[in-house]
């Protein structure tokens, strides 16, 4: 708590945006964080991110809108959508088993895990968050304790309380483990990730560089033409030239039917020399706290956005 006070008298005395946003990332990280309703703990997110108070009266960028639908688009189905095990049974029957990496074990405990079961190369993930992904190449190389412990921190922890995206309040914390893939690469896994409103693909972006220990994070946008856009969000451009994937045209339609009825919806692929797989469906990119740049395209993305549809579910 005196670290938090602390950050929050300095907050008072100038205007740094970057103090504002270490404030609520530890403050996050407080049990008295779940003490604020959903409204006021995202007002307070969004306007340390974005210097500015949120309009939930008149929501007109994209991320103004993803705080939107967080707070009032209660889609029950969702819990399931974003539960990385319980979506590939609807994945399977809304396009097919052959779209699904395979899953070789579930456990409910860490304690559970037996690696003896599993091949020499497969992922461990968690069910109930983002980014609690662990591969292994090598089994001789793996280290299963270090592994065990990461993950026993991320089963405590329920991803909802800190960006509050409602979705993963309920979902159950388990491990999986899948079988290991690559692309056409050899080396990575590169994801395909479709922005759909009201069940209609419009943008994707491509995620490359993600395991690589020694870069950063790329991200690279597109428009369904695969025409590179001029934007950031978050990570910056590859150096390198992306290729459009030969499944693109699959992934597109995919993606359109399992964003049907949805207001919104971020739903990722993979491509293996042309076998497309399913990644995972995301209601709030980034959490919609990620900016845009340059700002413009945040106005774009919110436009298409319609937060008067028959699909919005308000509790």
């Amino acid at each position: 708590m005196s670290k938090l006070k602390t950050m929050f008298n300095l907050m008072k005395k100038k205007d740094n945006q970057k103090l504002k946003i270490a404030f609520m990332h530890n403050f996050s990280r407080s049990k008295i964080s779940r003490l604020v309703p959903d409204k006021k703990y995202i007002g307070m997110w969004y306007k340390a991110v974005f210097g500015r108070k949120i309009d939930l009266k008149n929501p007109k960028t994209y991320n103004e809108k993803l705080q939107w639908l967080k707070i009032y688009n209660r889609n029950p189905e969702y819990t399931k959508l974003v539960d990385k095990q319980e979506v590939k049974k609807h994945i399977a029957d809304k396009i097919g088993e052959k779209y699904v990496i395979p899953t070789l074990a579930v456990w409910d405990s860490v304690d559970d895990i037996n690696i003896d079961s599993l091949p020499e190369q497969f992922v461990l993930k968690c069910t109930h968050d983002s980014g609690s992904i662990y591969i292994c190449t090598d089994k001789t190389k793996f280290d299963l304790k270090a592994v065990k412990e990461g993950l026993r921190k991320k089963l405590k922890y329920n991803m909802y309380w800190w960006g509050r995206e409602w979705p993963y309040k309920n979902v159950k914390p388990r491990i999986i483990a899948e079988k290991y893939m690559v692309d056409e690469s050899g080396t990575e896994l590169k994801d395909y990730k479709f922005f759909c409103f009201g069940g209609k693909a419009k943008y994707l972006f491509v995620a490359t560089d993600r395991y690589n220990p020694d870069e950063e994070t790329k991200f690279d946008f597109f428009d369904l033409e695969f025409n590179h856009l001029p934007f950031t969000n978050g990570h910056p451009n590859a150096n390198r030239k992306i290729e459009k994937p030969k499944g693109f045209d699959k992934m597109v339609e995919l993606a359109e039917i399992l964003s049907e009825n949805m207001p919104h919806a971020r739903v990722d692929f993979y491509d293996i020399n042309g076998e497309v797989y399913f990644g995972e469906i995301t209601f709030s990119h980034w959490n919609g706290l990620v900016p845009f740049e340059p700002e413009e395209w945040d106005y774009k993305l919110g436009k298409l956005i319609n937060l008067s549809g028959e699909s919005i579910v308000k509790e």
